[in-house]
């Protein structure tokens, strides 16, 4: 089953001027968050569209048309179809021209793609099958993935410590990526405690325009 809804924006634009976007989501996904936060942080209106992944929907016949993977998100902009959570990141900063969230310089897109596949990879098998693991009691091995998270929180940290951005001096979608999973880690049984840069981090991001964050869910830590 598939839900609408509109996701709010900082600034009003007429729907004539800019095409409604629609972003297929669920709210407990941080694929999905990522997607939403950056529209909001963009300030582009978009339709949200619920899928409800426990009763299937992102296997239908009907979702399969939009992303053949089965996967949530995917952002519907006109004719022009983009699954997959870091493509849209990349695809709305290039339709806007947000070159402050993308930015054109070479050294610094490839730190921004860097931490990009740290979010595919690092990120995916760590904090977030971690709480995958907890949240829907999926069959991933707990210890390995809170192990997995407390490396690459450890390396964010390092990171973070002689600047407030991932990848730059400002803020760029390789934070966006980064986000929704970190701050919810402990729902996977990730302390936070120690990373003491990361949690700094996290209070940046949360205080930019236009943050919108992901749903709290009582598990793990968080119970």
């Amino acid at each position: 089953m598939m839900r609408a809804r509109h996701l709010p924006s900082r600034r009003t634009i007429a729907s004539k001027d800019v095409p409604t976007m629609k972003l297929y989501v669920h709210p407990l996904s941080g694929h999905a968050h990522r997607a939403q936060l950056l529209l909001s942080l963009l300030g582009q209106p978009a339709e949200l569209i619920e899928v409800d992944l426990m009763t299937g929907a992102h296997k239908s016949p009907e979702f399969l048309k939009l992303n053949p993977f089965g996967q949530i998100p995917v952002l519907v902009d006109g004719e022009t179809v983009v699954p997959d959570s870091n493509a849209i990141l990349v695809y709305l900063s290039k339709k806007l021209g947000r070159t402050d969230w993308l930015p054109e310089a070479p050294a610094t897109a490839a730190a921004v793609q860097r931490w990009l596949s740290v979010a595919a990879g690092d990120i995916a098998f760590g904090p977030a099958r971690a709480r995958i693991a907890t949240l829907f009691n999926a069959p991933y091995d707990l210890d390995d993935a809170v192990a997995r998270a407390h490396v690459v929180l450890k390396r964010m940290d390092d990171a973070l410590a002689d600047r407030p951005w991932i990848a730059a001096d400002h803020p760029t979608i390789a934070d966006v990526a980064l986000y929704s999973y970190t701050a919810r880690a402990p729902e996977g049984f990730v302390d936070l405690r120690d990373y003491g840069k990361v949690r700094q981090w996290l209070a940046r991001v949360e205080a930019l325009p236009g943050f919108v964050p992901i749903v709290k869910s009582p598990v793990g830590l968080e119970a």
